[in-house]
């Protein structure tokens, strides 16, 4: 809808500097493996993973004590006790695995390389903790929840970062009255709970024109399961955010469902929770689409599912303000926090940034997509760069070329950038451009 040894890389066998990404290196250039955990795995034309994304595979955040990551995983773990709590998954998966037992679509947009991180036509590493969700079931577990570092090629600013985590939980059972009973037994209880605390909940419909059964199911069980599935989201939202806004019966907590669309449930449903003064989207959630249990060999069963991405509500609930912080190893960042406890971030300094722009031509017939403009500016920079943002781009009326210009916001989270320093990145940078995409500089 989820102890790491750090792998060796080399580099010097790309012939390329630093921290260079495989995105459009031509054949000629493209070596014959590529290193990922320790292991060789053969390259191909749609090989695209980066030096600075293969070095985040060990790290696994939600996994380090006293981190926030970490912490957070662990209170949503205790909120169901009874579940299964895996959190050791391979990131590398099949693209079967991640999208067709999911029922994705051929042409979606998340199985192309400008999207998704491969290290060949045959293995990617995993977008999302649902390209586990088969596998799982087909195990035998019927109640669990997983936790994992999930990769997508993504733009540059505050609150996007090629590498995040999910947390996803799923549940199901027979579709038979002892099924329906135990169904029913555990919203009984989540109802009672809930009425007692301090939440006002905006529901929409279990079931609608807009967001239907699905066929082979019967409808009167679809309501049983999203029934159950509201409350133990809503019980989960009220032990997160709670004790967060001082809900009481003059601030409770409030809490909004909304109708929504995904490949992998139906009927779907978003949750939104007001935090702060705005409403803010949580996760993503639904019945799980029954091909994907039956891919499982799960028969004569149904059950719900939801995601949540572990930064975005992290960010909220520490006041963290930029995503890039989660991977810091600054003593002032990473001594704030003790497990177990969620606590106000301190910002400890905000250094000067410097913002410089890089104008090009494009080769005739050629586009740059940004999320390769992007990868490049990781791979240079690190963590360096607080945004990036196109702020030109025209034809020119008579010779048919584009031009794009994109500024760069240089900013370390933990220290002053000389001009110096800046000055060279910002050459590599424009070097790189120029060497990868052969545009011609302005």
């Amino acid at each position: 809808m989820a102890v790491a040894v750090r792998g060796g890389y080399d580099k010097s066998k790309w012939g390329l500097p630093r921290r260079w990404s495989y995105a459009t290196i031509t054949p000629s250039t493209r070596p014959a493996t590529v290193s990922v955990l320790g292991r060789e795995y053969p390259t191909d034309e749609m090989t695209n993973v980066s030096p600075t994304i293969l070095s985040k595979l060990p790290l696994r955040l939600h996994t380090q004590p006293a981190h926030p990551l970490s912490t957070l995983r662990a209170l949503i773990e205790s909120h169901f006790p009874s579940y299964a709590h895996i959190s050791s998954l391979s990131p590398l998966v099949t693209p079967y695995q991640n999208f067709d037992l999911l029922s994705f679509p051929a042409d979606h947009p998340g199985r192309s390389v400008t999207d998704s991180y491969y290290v060949n036509k045959d293995l990617m590493l995993r977008t999302h903790t649902s390209a586990h969700e088969v596998d799982v079931f087909e195990k035998g577990e019927s109640k669990w929840l997983l936790t994992a570092d999930v990769y997508r090629r993504d733009e540059i600013d505050g609150s996007h970062y090629p590498v995040f985590h999910q947390t996803e939980g799923a549940r199901i059972v027979s579709a038979d009255p002892n099924g329906m009973k135990e169904i029913e037994d555990d919203s009984a209880m989540l109802q009672a709970h809930l009425q007692r605390s301090n939440i006002i909940i905006e529901d929409v419909p279990h079931l609608s024109s807009t967001n239907p059964c699905q066929p082979a199911h019967d409808p009167k069980h679809t309501e049983l399961i999203a029934k159950n599935l509201k409350l133990s989201l809503n019980s989960l939202i009220l032990a997160l955010f709670g004790d967060h806004v001082g809900a009481t019966p003059q601030n409770p907590l409030r809490v909004r469902w909304i109708e929504a669309t995904f490949p992998w449930t139906t009927p779907s449903f978003e949750v939104e929770v007001f935090f702060r003064g705005k409403w803010l989207e949580i996760l993503g959630c639904g019945v799980i689409y029954q091909p994907t249990l039956d891919n499982a060999n799960v028969r004569n069963k149904l059950g719900w599912a939801f995601g949540l991405g572990l930064e975005r509500i992290a960010m909220i609930l520490y006041s963290i303000p930029d995503i890039r912080l989660f991977w810091s190893q600054d003593a002032r960042f990473l001594t704030q926090f003790k497990q177990a406890e969620i606590t106000t971030f301190r910002p400890y300094s905000k250094y000067p940034a410097c913002f410089k722009d890089v104008s090009f031509w494009l080769p005739e017939n050629m586009d740059i997509h940004e999320n390769d403009f992007c990868d490049l500016v990781r791979d240079v920079t690190g963590d360096i760069v607080e945004d990036v943002k196109m702020t030109d781009s025209f034809t020119h009326p008579k010779t048919s070329r584009k031009s794009i210009c994109y500024r760069i916001n240089y900013r370390s989270m933990d220290r002053s950038l000389t001009n110096d320093e800046t000055n060279t990145l910002h050459a590599q940078v424009t070097s790189g451009l120029r060497d990868r995409f052969g545009v011609e500089i302005r």
